[in-house]
C-alpha cells in the first residue's frame, strides 16, 4: 500500500504509516520548516511545500509518478484550532473578528476536494473530537456526505492515543474511508485487562537531568526551555510527581487564581511519574501552558522528553528553533497511535477467510 500524508507537519503519522509497513511517498505541508525534519526522518518519503488550496490532483499524479488509486491510502489531519473545545467555546479562533469564519476550517472542505478528485482506495481522517460536534450542516458532515456520493462506507469514532502504547492521554477523532465493506477502527491494545498504559517514567526517566534553560551536550534535542526566576520559585513550591499550584505560598499565586479561584490546577503543574502524561500542545515545553513541568526536576520537559511521550524514537532529530520544535512535536500524531492505524487499515486489506 501506498500512501500521501497531507498536513503531514514533522511526519508523526508518516513515521508510524511507514513503521506499520505502508510506503508514504510524499507529505504535504503549508510550513516549509518542517522540511528538514520530515525527510531526514523518513527517506525515502519527500516533502512538498504546499498550501492544502493550492494542491491539484496533478501534484498528487505527479508525486506519486503513477495514477492508480487501488493500493493508496490519502491522509489528512487538518490543523486542529477551528474545532478544538476551546474555540468552540470562545466562538471564534484567535485573530479571527465575530462574524468571520476562520480559514482553517475549510481546509476539510479542500482536502474533501482532493479525496473526490483523486478517488483512492482508503481514506484516513485524525483530528480533535470537536471536528464532528460543529452543530449544522457543517464541513465534517459535508465531507460524510462526499464520501457516501463516492460510494466509501466509514469507520468514525474517538481513540485516545494511550490504549495504544502512548504514554498519554490525547483523545482523537479519527475516520476510516474504504471502498471495502464494513471499515472498522483498531481495538484497543492497552487498558483494563490488556497491556498495562504506558507511563511518564517508562517514557522519559532515563535521559540524563539539565536545568532549565540547558541543552544536554549529547542527547540530541533534550533541551529545556528558560523560565524566570519567579516561575523557578512556583515549581520548586509544586511537589513531585504531580503536584499543582494549590501548595504554593500566597505571594507566588497568580492574580487571576486570587479570591478563591477554583479553575483548573494542570497550568504551572507537574506531571505524575506513574501515570500517562496530559495531551501536549504545541507549547508543551511551558510550565505556563499546562501540566508540563518535570515531575521531579525543577523546570518544564525538554523537547526529547516530549518527543518521547509523542512516541518518537531517540534517533527521530527535530530541526528548527525551539519553539517551532515544540511546535513540530506538541502538533503530530503520535507515531504508536499513526502505526495502529495504519497496521488495522492493512488488514482491512486481507481477503477474508
Amino acid at each position: 500500500m501506498r500512501a500521501i500524508d497531507f498536513f503531514c507537519g514533522a511526519g508523526g503519522l508518516t513515521r508510524g504509516l511507514l513503521d506499520a509497513g505502508i510506503s508514504v511517498i510524499a507529505g504535504f505541508d503549508a510550513d516549509v520548516r518542517c522540511k528538514e525534519t520530515y525527510e531526514r526522518n523518513n527517506r525515502p518519503a519527500q516533502f512538498y511545500e504546499r498550501d492544502i488550496y493550492d494542491i491539484s490532483a496533478a501534484d498528487v499524479w505527479k508525486a506519486l509518478d503513477s495514477r492508480r488509486t487501488n493500493d493508496l491510502l490519502i491522509a489528512g489531519c487538518a490543523p486542529c484550532q477551528p474545532f478544538s473545545k476551546h474555540q468552540r467555546s470562545s466562538g471564534r479562533a484567535s485573530g479571527v473578528k465575530a462574524g468571520q469564519r476562520n480559514p482553517d476550517a475549510t481546509l476539510l472542505e479542500a482536502f474533501s476536494r482532493l479525496v473526490e478528485a483523486i478517488r483512492p482506495a482508503q481514506i484516513l481522517i485524525e483530528n480533535v473530537p470537536g471536528l464532528a460536534k460543529v452543530k449544522g450542516f457543517s464541513t465534517y458532515r459535508r465531507f460524510l456526505k462526499m464520501l457516501r456520493e463516492n460510494s466509501y462506507e466509514v469507520a468514525e469514532g474517538v481513540l485516545d492515543a494511550k490504549f495504544f502504547g502512548v504514554p498519554q492521554t490525547r483523545r482523537r477523532y479519527v475516520l476510516i474511508a474504504t471502498k471495502k465493506r464494513n471499515p472498522s477502527l483498531p481495538s484497543a491494545d492497552y487498558g483494563t485487562g490488556l497491556k498495562k498504559f504506558v507511563t511518564v517514567r517508562e517514557a522519559i526517566a532515563h535521559y540524563p537531568p539539565i536545568q532549565a534553560g540547558q541543552r544536554h551536550p549529547t542527547v540530541v534535542n533534550h533541551q529545556a526551555a528558560v523560565i524566570s526566576e519567579t516561575n523557578l520559585l512556583r515549581l520548586r513550591s509544586t511537589p513531585h510527581d504531580g503536584g499543582d499550584r494549590r501548595t504554593w505560598p500566597t505571594e507566588l499565586g497568580l492574580k487571576c487564581h486570587q479570591a478563591n479561584h477554583k479553575g483548573h490546577t494542570d497550568v504551572y503543574g507537574r506531571m505524575a511519574w506513574d501515570r500517562p502524561a496530559p495531551t501536549l500542545t504545541g507549547r508543551c515545553i511551558s510550565v505556563s501552558n499546562g501540566r508540563y513541568g518535570h515531575p521531579s526536576q525543577d523546570r518544564a520537559i525538554s523537547l526529547r522528553e516530549a518527543a518521547s511521550l509523542q512516541t518518537f524514537s531517540d534517533n527521530y532529530v527535530f530541526h528548527g528553533n525551539q519553539q517551532h520544535i515544540a511546535k513540530q512535536i506538541g502538533n503530530a500524531v503520535p507515531v504508536k497511535l499513526g502505526e495502529a492505524l495504519g497496521r488495522h487499515i492493512l488488514s482491512l486489506n486481507q481477503p477474508t477467510k
